[in-house]
């Protein structure tokens, strides 16, 4: 299990479900795509809620910079695909029940709420370049404003990179 991404080292490969069974393969991206890939406790919650909704609304500016977004819970494809059509997502969100790929990316913690300690996903977001490089990652994210600074990180980006 990775504590830590550091910038400039491979993302660790995954292959998951989303929410209609399809699988999704980070190496499908390889050369073609930036990934942004958002790791969320739980669907249908306030701040999930809204962070899904930051990510559907500058969702067409991220197209426009060539990326892709993908939601990674440990929740069900039916609780996905519920959270999906309630709040008109128009990107996948990913299957990680066993939370495997949480894991992997070292966002599977211990935490704390009203006193009881429990393992759950630390939101996190890692942005991950064509040649599948981790190129930022943000960790314990907040949610208000992340969104917008992930996409302003990609746009500063692609500036340096053009």
């Amino acid at each position: 299990m990775t504590e830590t991404l550091l910038e400039g080292l491979k993302a660790p490969q995954f292959s998951l479900l989303d929410e209609k069974g399809t699988t999704i393969n980070l190496e499908d991206y390889a050369g073609k795509q930036y990934v942004i890939l958002y790791f969320y406790p739980r669907d249908s919650t306030p701040g999930c809620t809204t962070e899904a909704c930051d990510f559907r609304d500058l969702y067409p500016q991220f197209t426009d910079m060539n990326a892709v977004v993908l939601g990674v819970s440990t929740d069900s494809a039916k609780k996905h695909q519920n959270f999906i059509n309630k709040n008109n997502l128009p990107f996948p969100l990913l299957v990680d029940e066993d939370a495997a790929v949480s894991k992997e990316y070292g966002v599977w913690k211990t935490k704390k709420m009203y006193g009881k300690e429990f393992e759950g996903i630390e939101r996190s977001t890692f942005l991950i370049s064509p040649t599948g490089e981790v190129v930022k990652e943000w960790r314990q994210v907040k949610v208000p404003g992340h969104v917008e600074d992930v996409k302003n990180t990609l746009d500063q980006l692609q500036k340096e990179t053009t």
